[in-house]
């Protein structure tokens, strides 16, 4: 495995880095107070290709792999977490559902829209009753001829209001029996599909988390993705996916805690000298230095796996695990450095410090990033 950033990693990143630095930045603490989506700013980010990284170009994508991939959703990262994970989930879970396992009809149909950004999407699995218990959800899907019939809730899904499309994961069999989950595309507007609740968080604030409910509506055959009862399977393998994301999430959150960090420890000066002068403050450098590569390894260790279409649950969990941990671990050691200044929202790292714990929940708590891993390892 070459370390080395390619040419094309070393431009996205370049570009990457000015449109955050031009059109998130200034404006990022202001959707973080309001929690307000910001859907321009999308479709801006569409048009740079970043909606649809790993989306071939005869669909409309970059047609980039899953290097590329961790070098835009880091270096969104590094500058607001909430936009990075909003991408994230756009790119991997509805995009990347949509590219692994829908017809070649339906990737001619809904592809070119979300790789554009003209649409965003949503990906709705989780219900409030089930989080890892998927087997047992109690949204439902009834066929009645040539349509299905679609009833019940969708919690804590990313862009639940504003997604132009969803890809929904519906129980058509008997609660915890083999095989009883299926993936349905359900489009906004449709008759019987409306947005729930909008949670009010912690952090992540301006990336959008809501509610799908789903009364009598009605959807044709056609927007079944793959066989029936093969929805969890699909997923599965959504997910292997979705945790590289979640992993470069953190990795961006957790490099730009530790960069802001260096930067302070230079600036702010105590007893005549910059604080970074001193050990206690060095060796929270040291460890925050030293916890990323390790992230950054474990990371690209997937996404080289990734891209080769090799198994690689266990590699990804592990990235998944091990980044999203560190992001906290990074951004609470951050605020230590800060001071009384880190816990104002004048000066970034109080907002990578909330931003950072989502990463130890969504997309599979640490937890069960332990249970995968472990599954794994003694197989």
């Amino acid at each position: 495995m070459d370390f080395n950033q390619t040419e094309t990693q070393v431009q996205i990143a370049e570009m990457v880095r000015d449109f955050a630095n031009k059109h998130i930045r200034p404006k990022m603490m202001e959707w973080d107070e309001e929690q307000k989506f910001p859907v321009d700013l999308f479709h801006k980010m569409g048009e740079l290709g970043l909606m649809g990284v790993l989306v071939p170009a005869e669909y409309g994508g970059a047609g980039l792999g899953y290097f590329e991939y961790v070098t835009v959703i880091s270096e969104v990262a590094k500058v607001c977490g909430s936009i990075g994970l909003s991408v994230a989930a756009h790119n991997s879970l509805c995009t990347g559902h949509i590219l692994y396992f829908g017809s070649e009809e339906q990737k001619k149909k809904y592809l070119p829209k979300l790789a554009s950004g003209e649409w965003i999407g949503a990906w709705g699995l989780t219900e409030a009753n089930t989080g890892s218990d998927a087997g047992n959800m109690r949204c439902t899907a009834t066929r009645d001829g040539d349509e299905w019939v679609l009833n019940g809730t969708k919690n804590w899904i990313t862009h639940g209001i504003s997604g132009n499309v969803a890809v929904v994961l519906a129980r058509t069999g008997e609660p915890r029996t083999k095989s009883n989950v299926t993936a349905f595309i359900v489009e906004r507007g449709t008759p019987g599909f409306t947005a729930g609740k909008k949670e009010n968080k912690l952090g992540m604030r301006a990336s959008e988390t809501a509610e799908l409910v789903f009364d009598n509506c009605r959807i044709s055959d056609a927007q079944r993705m793959g066989e029936v009862g093969d929805g969890f399977r699909q997923s599965m393998k959504v997910l292997d996916g979705g945790r590289i994301s979640i992993a470069a999430l953190s990795l961006g959150i957790a490099k730009g805690a530790y960069e802001a960090s260096i930067k302070y420890s230079k600036e702010r000066h105590q007893f005549d000298q910059p604080i970074s002068n001193f050990q206690a403050i060095a060796f929270k450098l040291a460890d925050m230095a030293t916890k990323i590569e390790a992230s950054e390894m474990l990371i690209y260790q997937a996404a080289d796996m990734k891209n080769r279409n090799v198994p690689m649950t266990k590699e990804s969990a592990m990235a998944k695990y091990y980044a999203s941990e560190v992001a906290v671990q990074v951004s609470t050691d951050a605020v230590q450095v800060f001071g009384g200044y880190g816990y104002t929202k004048d000066f970034p790292v109080e907002k990578f410090y909330r931003d950072s714990k989502l990463c130890t929940i969504g997309e599979g708590t640490s937890e069960i990033q332990k249970l995968v891993i472990s599954r794994e390892i003694l197989k």
